[in-house]
């Protein structure tokens, strides 16, 4: 039973160092989201996917093992560990989601304001939708 722990707990320590390697990969595409360069954004995600693969790959061989040898205290030292890290890696996963959401707004905004889309829409006296059209870029050409 020793050699089981003793690889249970190798593969936890393994999967915690590939959870930290996650947290510094979504500092790095909050960095990159921030800095709009969408080629190391391109290639933050590969890597990203890489490790989640990684990941998920040894949790199915963490799965394996008899659900006894976690309740020890070496591994459950290990896995209060990798849980915490799991909470931040979801909380930074939610932050560059919404940053990313931020900068697809910002550039569709910025898009709609060249190609002149009406920037505001009211009512006449009428009740009849009128849009004001006060184009920033008239007749743009690439």
């Amino acid at each position: 039973m020793d050699d089981q722990l003793s690889l249970c707990i190798h593969k936890l320590e393994k999967q915690l160092t590939h959870l930290t390697t996650l947290t510094q990969l979504l500092d790095s595409e909050l960095n990159t989201l921030a800095a709009k360069k969408g080629d190391g954004l391109k290639e933050l995600a590969k890597e990203k996917l890489l490790l989640l693969n990684t990941i998920q790959k040894l949790d199915k061989e963490l799965s394996g093992f008899d659900s006894s040898l976690f309740q020890q205290q070496e591994a459950k030292d290990v896995t209060t560990k990798i849980e915490a890290l799991l909470q931040e890696c979801k909380h930074k996963n939610e932050v560059n989601a919404h940053a990313a959401h931020l900068a697809h707004l910002s550039v569709r905004e910025l898009k709609d304001i060249l190609i002149g889309v009406p920037s505001s829409v009211t009512y006449s006296q009428d009740g009849a939708v009128v849009s004001r059209n006060d184009e920033l870029v008239k007749n743009l050409k690439a």
